[in-house]
C-alpha cells in the first residue's frame, strides 16, 4: 500500500508518519505545500525522510496561492462573521488539490491528513480531495479506529519515545498554521477564552508594545480589483503580499482575538495574524467606495456571508462559489486605482483614494454653491420615499 500524507512537519504528521507505516504497513510519501510558512520548510524533506518517508514533496505554491485563492476571495470582501479574514481557510483547498494531482502521480492507494475530527479543516481537505477524484481513498488519522492517541500531550510523549523531532512542548501546546496570508494560535493555553494571549505569541505581527513609534503612509494600487503595486512598485501576487506583511508587521496591524463558529458546531477561540491582509481589505473597500455603483456594491455585499461560509466550510470548488466568484469578478471591472493608507500602532487608516473610474463627482457633492444640483428637487423624492409610511400613520390613526 502506498499513502501520500499531508505533511507539516509539526507535532499531529510527524507522528502519522510513523503511525501510517506501521498501522497500515504502507510505503509513506509526503508532501508539503509551501504556502508561505517561511523557516517552517526548512529541512522537511530530510526530517520526513528520518520520520519514515521514502520521499517527501516541498512545494513553492505561494504565487498560485495568491494570485488564485487570495485575490480572488478579497475581492469579494470575505470576512467571516465580521473579524476572520479566512486565512487558514482558503490555504486549505490548494492543498487538498495538490494532494490529491501527487497521489495520482504517484499511483498511490490514499491520501492521509493529520485534521482531527473536532475541526474544520477536515472537511476542507476531503471536499477538495473529492471534488478532484471522486474515489479518493481518505485515512483520516484522529478518525480511524486504530488511532489510540487522545491528546497532543499523549502525541508529545509518543514523538519522545520513538525520536521523532518535534518543537511542541508540554509547556507551549498550542497549535500554529502559517501561510503567505496569516498565522493563526490555538488550543493549549488559549482555550480559556478569559485567558489573555502571551505577549511573545506573535510571528507575523510585533506586539503592540513593541510597535513603531513613527507612523507610515504606503500606497497599494490595484488593477480591477487585484492588488498589483506598492508604493508605486509592480510586485508579483506573493512578492506583494511578502511586502504588505512586513510593513504591517513593524505597526503591530492585523491581530485579533476572536471566537469563532467552527463548521461542526462547536466555538473555538484564536488568536490570529493577518498583517498584509488587513492592509488590502481596508484599501479594496476605500477603492469600491469610489468606483462601484450603489446598487452593484449593495448586491455585492449581499454575497459576503454566503461567500464566506462556502470559504470557511470547505466549498471552494463547489459550483456555487465559482458561480458567485463570476458576479464578483464582474463588480471589479472598474476597481482600479490608488489607495493611501497610514499605519501606526496597530491601526489601519484609510487616508485617500483616487481612480480614473471615480463615480465621485466634486462638483455635486460639494456644499458650495454649485448648479448642477437642484436641491428643491429632494423635496418631491422625500414626498415619494414617504408615501407608504404616511399611509401606514393614517391606518394607524383609524385604529384607535
Amino acid at each position: 500500500m502506498k499513502v501520500v500524507v499531508a505533511y507539516s512537519g509539526g507535532l499531529d504528521t510527524s507522528v502519522i508518519v510513523k503511525w501510517v507505516k506501521e498501522t497500515y504497513n504502507a510505503e509513506v510519501i509526503c508532501f508539503c505545500a509551501d504556502v508561505g510558512q517561511e523557516e517552517e520548510t526548512f529541512g522537511l524533506e530530510e526530517k520526513a525522510i528520518k520520520t519514515g518517508a521514502s520521499k517527501c514533496y516541498v512545494e513553492n505554491l505561494t504565487e498560485e496561492f495568491a494570485r488564485d485563492f487570495i485575490f480572488p476571495m478579497m475581492q469579494a470582501n470575505a470576512i467571516y462573521e465580521g473579524t476572520y479574514l479566512l486565512g487558514t481557510s482558503i490555504a486549505r483547498p490548494l492543498i487538498g488539490k495538490r494532494l490529491v494531482e501527487i497521489a495520482r502521480a504517484e499511483g498511490a492507494d490514499a491520501i492521509c491528513h493529520g485534521a482531527t475530527g473536532k475541526g474544520n479543516d477536515q472537511v476542507r481537505f476531503e471536499l477538495a480531495a473529492y471534488a478532484m477524484q471522486p474515489g479518493i481513498k481518505i485515512i483520516a488519522a484522529w478518525r480511524d479506529p486504530q488511532w489510540h492517541f487522545k491528546s497532543r500531550t499523549e502525541m508529545i510523549k509518543y514523538a519522545n519515545e520513538h525520536n521523532i523531532p518535534i518543537t511542541s512542548t508540554a509547556a507551549k501546546p498550542y497549535s500554529m498554521d502559517r501561510n503567505l496570508l496569516h498565522i493563526s494560535f490555538e488550543g493549549g493555553i488559549l482555550e480559556d477564552p478569559w485567558e489573555a494571549p502571551p505577549e511573545d505569541l506573535a510571528v507575523m505581527t510585533k506586539p503592540l508594545s513593541q510597535a513603531s513609534d513613527i507612523p507610515e503612509d504606503i500606497t497599494v494600487t490595484f488593477e480591477q480589483g487585484i492588488p498589483v503595486a506598492v508604493n508605486g512598485e509592480q510586485l508579483s501576487p506573493a512578492s506583494l503580499m511578502r511586502k504588505l506583511n512586513t510593513i504591517g508587521a513593524k505597526h503591530a496591524v492585523g491581530r485579533i482575538d476572536i471566537v469563532e463558529n467552527r463548521f461542526v458546531g462547536m466555538k473555538s477561540r484564536g488568536v490570529y495574524e493577518t498583517p498584509g491582509g488587513t492592509i488590502l481589505h481596508h484599501a479594496h473597500r476605500a477603492l469600491e467606495s469610489i468606483t462601484m455603483d450603489k446598487e452593484v456594491m449593495y448586491l455585492r455585499d449581499s454575497f459576503i456571508p454566503q461567500y464566506s461560509r462556502m470559504v470557511y466550510n470547505g466549498f471552494w470548488f463547489a459550483p456555487e462559489r465559482e458561480m458567485l466568484q463570476t458576479a464578483i469578478t464582474k463588480s471589479q471591472e472598474f476597481v482600479t486605482g490608488d489607495v493611501r493608507l497610514k499605519l501606526f500602532k496597530g491601526n489601519c487608516y484609510v487616508t485617500g483614494r483616487r481612480s480614473e473610474y471615480s463615480l465621485y463627482d466634486h462638483e455635486i457633492a460639494s456644499f458650495e454653491a454649485e448648479d448642477v444640483y437642484n436641491q428643491e428637487d429632494a423635496e418631491g423624492f422625500i414626498r415619494l420615499q414617504s408615501l407608504r409610511l404616511r399611509m401606514m400613520a393614517n391606518s394607524k390613526q383609524h385604529r384607535y
